[in-house]
């Protein structure tokens, strides 16, 4: 039994050692805490975690995590095809969840996940750095004032450059791997963003790695609106991680967009230029952490779980397009 809790600190745990949890410790320790409690598979490396972070509680195995009172709030990260059954224990036993991208699999473990989360009143967020990233708020605030106009095209790029180890998680079709799941979400989060709606018509190219996950794809989306979208992914060509979002009265181009804190805007008329600068990229999993809290406080709730949801459905649907199957989706 918990005895302890002080009021407004909500006690975290981290579910992975890997290096999200390495900046989430880091978060915390910037925000003036610690992770109350880790867990991990390998025991051996959630001690060497708790001693570096000076947390105090290290749990023998994943279950005992879900059995502590005296955890609120639960940071998942590890890999994608095991989000789901950690989510679902994790919200059965009444605890806040903050899930690594992509947060599941498929639309329909997501579904599950949310409708638990609800019946268990707990917060459910998937930790999308661009939907907490101060840029894109300021963004939303220009984009609503007018200046910009109406919003015309979306192009959006993220390319990595992995050697062809097919054992790694990058092209593992065990881990879940593949360009669609681990970058794709940001360049589709991205889209979603500044989208007025979701895109109700998607066009996708595939190139396949030698393991059957996506390598490369290319993706055309347009809304009811006629708003449209171009986004390239590769996990085997480097491309700057640049979006640029066009509108009638000027274009926004943005680098490293995941983890974002300077746009240049362009305005058509007289071609003039203006830098936006907000919020910094160190700070990511800072203000995901913030946001996290308010959240689970029931002051404001800036989670996006809507547009996880969208994002979500856009993979599922171009995967059944292709064909493209992981071992926890067959029948």
């Amino acid at each position: 039994m918990c005895l302890v809790k002080f009021m407004k600190q909500y006690h975290w745990a981290v579910l992975g050692c890997g290096i999200i949890a390495n900046e989430l410790a880091q978060a915390m320790e910037k925000r003036g805490q610690k992770l109350y409690s880790v867990a991990n598979r390998t025991y051996y490396k959630a001690v060497e975690f708790a001693n570096k972070y000076g947390i105090k509680k290290v749990y023998q195995n994943i279950e005992e995590l879900f059995q502590d009172d005296c955890v609120d709030i639960i940071y998942i990260s590890t890999p994608h095809n095991t989000h789901i059954s950690y989510i679902c224990k994790a919200v059965l036993a009444k605890k806040h969840v903050l899930c690594e991208k992509s947060i599941t699999l498929n639309s329909e473990e997501l579904s599950l996940a949310i409708k638990l989360a609800k019946e268990n009143n707990v917060v459910l967020a998937e930790a999308m750095t661009i939907y907490h990233m101060p840029i894109y708020r300021a963004l939303k605030e220009r984009i609503q004032s007018g200046t910009l106009g109406e919003l015309r095209l979306i192009q959006v790029n993220f390319g990595s450059y992995k050697e062809y180890d097919m054992s790694n998680r990058f092209f593992n079709r065990n881990l879940a791997g593949g360009a669609m799941l681990d970058i794709g979400v940001y360049a589709l989060s991205f889209v979603r963003w500044f989208m007025s709606a979701a895109p109700h018509q998607v066009l996708s190219q595939v190139k396949y790695a030698k393991t059957g996950v996506d390598e490369q794809a290319s993706i055309l989306l347009m809304n009811e609106k006629e708003e449209m979208a171009t986004i390239i992914l590769s996990l085997h060509a480097k491309q700057p991680k640049r979006g640029m979002v066009s509108f009638d009265k000027g274009y926004i181009e943005i680098y490293n967009y995941p983890r974002g804190q300077e746009v240049v805007i362009t305005y058509t008329e007289d071609g003039h230029t203006e830098i936006l600068k907000e919020g910094h990229t160190r700070d990511a999993l800072y203000y995901e952490v913030e946001d996290m809290e308010l959240a689970v406080d029931g002051k404001e709730n800036h989670m996006y779980l809507s547009y996880t949801r969208d994002v979500m459905k856009i993979m599922t649907d171009i995967r059944k397009q292709w064909g493209m199957v992981y071992p926890e989706e067959e029948e």
